[in-house]
């Protein structure tokens, strides 16, 4: 794992949101249950366990597998495969739902807000603030 990575987190908050998933099944998947109520249990239960500490994560484009996990949730909760050809932001907007990696970016914006606000002498704003000097490896 490369240093300063949040590969192992985004899988282990993956895992967690599939476990959630499925223990709410019954309603997800419920035809009798309306999708504005999906939408509702998804958006408080799944996708909070979903973006649990993202505001210090650190994520590349790689490791943005939030949104396509939470797309292919939102999918079966309409019963939509990929041969349906919805797009993600019509499946989102469906349901009510923002995604992910949006979630996450707002999260980690919402840190840096209060850490800015700390005083001068709070140590991360202080390690936010340092310079650092030299150069990386190609």
């Amino acid at each position: 794992m490369p240093a300063g990575g949040s590969e192992e987190d985004v899988r282990a908050r993956l895992a967690a949101a599939w476990k959630k998933w499925h223990d709410l099944t019954s309603v997800l998947c419920d035809q009798r249950m309306s999708v504005a109520v999906k939408g509702k249990v998804c958006r408080t239960r799944i996708s909070q366990v979903l973006i649990y500490g993202a505001e210090a994560w650190t994520l590349r484009r790689r490791e943005e597998e939030l949104e396509r996990t939470e797309t292919r949730m939102l999918r079966w909760i309409l019963g939509l495969t990929l041969n349906d050809r919805k797009r993600n932001n019509d499946i989102c907007r469906a349901i009510s739902v923002a995604c992910a990696t949006d979630k996450a970016r707002e999260a980690r914006l919402r840190w840096y807000g209060h850490v800015q606000q700390r005083q001068d002498d709070y140590c991360v704003k202080g390690i936010l603030e340092a310079d650092v000097y030299g150069q990386r490896s190609r």
